[in-house]
């Protein structure tokens, strides 16, 4: 069996038995947006490099070595994104699927997951009905992972700046984001759970067009108000299609940092 260490640029170093399935379809990176640094039937030595790598590089490095881990998420069928695991039942069923499940354990971008007394816990208190099928619910990896990092559940790891910035003590939240307190703030409001995306769309059209308005009067303060309002219900919208807005923020900042163009009539235009 071949297992390939490879490489996504300013985001991981993994191993994985199939590329296209893990990298690709799994994890949603073109075959341009990573590369391979080797290959080897080792099971062992290429968990080592992985290792290795991880520290070279500055990324998260994996408490549990690749050799050492055990794939058995068959036992309940997760769905895993960049961004998301998702579990196939209701909220109200989850803790009994998840207490079946205990020891089960899965890869994410931002680090391996595991199902333990401990992490339940933390699941149940932050995890969201899905809003397209009631039928399913999801946490989001960034924030997994982090609770990991927090509770010493992997060992440090290098380069382990949390996604936001901020580290969670006793369930409270030092040095929060921007984001962050705009997401306490819905959420505490019941934006979240009463909230609904078309009606945050109808919002952002509405708050746009305040600072277009302010933009024609050479309004400043309005001009500032205006732009912060548009932030903030981004924000929240992006929270209820569950996505967090960090990640649109990366995935647009992704697609144009190597956009090549000019300016026209005051608009760039790419080529």
């Amino acid at each position: 069996m071949t297992y390939y260490l490879y490489h996504i640029p300013g985001k991981k170093i993994g191993v994985t038995r199939d590329l296209k399935y893990r990298v690709e379809e799994q994890q949603g990176y073109g075959p341009n947006e990573y590369h391979v640094l080797m290959k080897s039937d080792n099971i062992d030595y290429v968990s080592e490099q992985e290792i290795h790598w991880q520290q070279q590089y500055g990324y998260r490095v994996d408490e549990v070595p690749y050799n050492k881990l055990k794939f058995n998420n068959n036992n309940m069928n997760i769905n895993i994104t960049e961004q998301t695991t998702t579990f196939p039942c209701p909220v109200n069923k989850l803790k009994g699927r998840l207490m079946d499940n205990i020891g089960m354990d899965w890869e994410t971008d931002h680090g391996d997951c595991k199902i333990t007394n401990e992490s339940i816990g933390w699941i149940m208190k932050n995890v969201q009905t899905s809003k397209y099928n009631t039928e399913r619910c999801y946490v989001y990896n960034k924030a997994f992972a982090r609770w990991f990092d927090n509770n010493d559940a992997h060992t440090t790891r290098t380069g382990g700046l949390f996604p936001t910035g901020m580290k969670e003590s006793n369930g409270e939240i030092l040095n929060p984001t921007h984001f962050d307190l705009i997401r306490s703030w819905a959420k505490d409001r019941g934006l979240y759970d009463g909230g609904d995306p078309k009606t945050q769309a109808l919002k952002l059209v509405e708050e746009v067009g305040e600072t277009c308005r302010a933009i024609l009067k050479q309004d400043a303060k309005e001009m500032v108000d205006g732009i912060g309002d548009c932030v903030v219900v981004l924000t929240n919208l992006a929270e209820l299609i569950g996505t967090p807005i960090e990640d649109c923020i990366d995935k647009a900042y992704n697609e144009i940092k190597g956009r090549t163009g000019k300016m026209d009539n005051g608009t760039f235009k790419k080529d």
